[in-house]
């Protein structure tokens, strides 16, 4: 490899990551290998949620209730909230709102 060759590749991998190193720019591009991975599996995990959430929909509007049950919601964003802080709560919105189902 040549040097102008090393040079252009140290750059690419640099420039993609943000890190002034070569070092930092490998733990980088691990770490967002992870990252990856952990979203792929909360997406999975969030489908789950929406799958089991309209099983219990279904039951409660077969029952004659409603869709949704509002002191339910709360308890979740409570959850979330006490877990993650403010963010948590917007977390807890968004899964939520994805869950209610398009029924």
């Amino acid at each position: 490899m040549t040097a102008v060759t090393r040079t252009t590749s140290a750059q690419a991998v640099t420039e993609r990551t943000g890190a002034r190193t070569e070092e930092a720019a490998g733990v980088i591009s691990g770490a967002r290998e992870r990252i990856d991975a952990l979203d792929d599996r909360i997406i999975g995990l969030v489908q789950e949620r929406m799958a089991v959430s309209a099983v219990i929909q279904d039951a409660r509007i077969e029952s004659g209730g409603r869709r949704v049950n509002l002191s339910r919601e709360m308890e979740v964003l409570a959850h979330y909230s006490d877990a993650l802080g403010k963010p948590g709560t917007a977390l807890a919105m968004t899964l939520l709102e994805l869950c209610r189902g398009r029924i």
